[in-house]
């Protein structure tokens, strides 16, 4: 993935924050079918994808990247979510904490950039807000997702099914090393 516009260094130092459009896509897989559980893995990609905004705003306020209370928060709001639904909420909340723990490596990977090349570091960032709100829509479309493919994901075909979801989503979005590397850890509980 293409680093953001006000992620790049600056030309005079003075960086200009840009709103970075997630426009949802759909691939075919495994032939003429749509892949079944590419809208879950793009929702995935879309919530790795805020670590860029969310690293921006710690950076710059000096914020812990973990943060053990909006973690419980979160666990908390999909495993409702999941009870709402029906569905599993141990599994839910395994999956979550796989995704929450792959957006802090992202986080990790840029604070590691920008201490180490303290020029390439945002001088503005988003407010950290608006990138829960995000990410409280994508979890609850993440859900949604889970529960409406549970079949596919507790079946026989759900590790061929997701790895080309995961290829599709890959190619669709031009995910960079460490972003892939990401995506497979966050969905690597999704097979049962």
């Amino acid at each position: 993935m293409a680093l953001p516009e006000f992620f790049r260094p600056c030309a005079v130092g003075l960086c200009v924050l840009t709103a970075v459009a997630v426009v949802p896509t759909t691939a075919p897989a495994r032939g003429d079918e749509v892949n079944p559980l590419f809208d879950l893995v793009d929702a995935a990609t879309q919530r790795l994808q805020t670590a860029e905004p969310v690293s921006a705003s710690k950076w710059k306020t000096g914020g812990s990247i973990e943060d053990p209370q909006r973690v419980d928060q979160v666990l908390a709001a999909v495993s409702a979510d999941a009870t709402g639904k029906g569905i599993d909420v141990d599994y839910v909340s395994q999956i979550f904490t796989d995704q929450i723990h792959a957006t802090e490596a992202i986080e990790y990977s840029r604070f590691a950039q920008w201490k180490l090349d303290p020029g390439s570091a945002p001088s503005l960032a988003p407010d950290l807000s608006s990138s829960r709100t995000t990410i409280d829509r994508l979890n609850a479309e993440m859900v949604e997702q889970l529960a409406m493919h549970w079949p596919v994901l507790h079946s026989s075909d759900c590790t061929g099914t997701l790895a080309d979801a995961r290829a599709a989503v890959t190619g669709a979005r031009a995910l960079e090393p460490l972003y892939q590397q990401a995506l497979d850890f966050s969905t690597h509980s999704y097979c049962h």
